[in-house]
């Protein structure tokens, strides 16, 4: 629990729509207690989910901790999981959550700089709606080299998340 409440509350990349766009219910999940907690559901093929980033998760901790979904409760990030097998010291992990956090920040302010300023949309997600739009070959430099610096800030971002967050 020491490795939990030395990490977790530093980072939530698993509760804000960085790592996951969004989240499948398990068997043994109550989704009408979820709904009453607070959370919004929407159907995903034949399984109940919700959309990441979390509308439970207040920025540090998880309103609904103690009635969290399975997944929520299961789910432990590599860096959780080599803190607590003694394979990296808490301090290392803080500095590689501080440095994911860092890009993470970089990624956004590429997409509002582009317009897109949704902020209640997965971080994928928002970055898939960007580079999906044509590109206007007349439009101003500025575009160009942001959509490039996003290109390059996405992928620095997906190699930290892959080494740090979900290996």
């Amino acid at each position: 629990m020491n490795a939990i409440s030395q990490l977790c509350p530093n980072c939530g990349l698993c509760c804000n729509g960085v790592l996951f766009a969004d989240v499948e219910l398990q068997m043994g999940d109550n989704a009408g207690r979820l709904i009453d907690l607070g959370m919004a559901l929407k159907k995903k093929g034949m399984k109940g989910a919700f959309a990441q980033p979390c509308r439970c998760f207040d920025g540090t901790l998880c309103r609904i901790y103690a009635d969290r979904p399975k997944r929520c409760r299961t789910f432990e990030c590599g860096l959780l999981k080599r803190v607590q097998s003694g394979a990296m010291p808490a301090p290392a992990a803080l500095k590689r959550m501080a440095d994911a956090k860092k890009l993470v920040e970089k990624v956004r302010r590429l997409l509002r700089r582009l317009g897109d300023h949704d902020e209640h949309l997965a971080l994928t997600r928002r970055y898939g709606r960007v580079m999906s739009q044509p590109i206007d070959m007349s439009a101003s430099e500025d575009t160009g080299e942001a959509r490039g610096e996003l290109m390059l800030a996405v992928n620095d971002l997906m190699h930290a998340l892959q080494r740090d967050f979900l290996k």
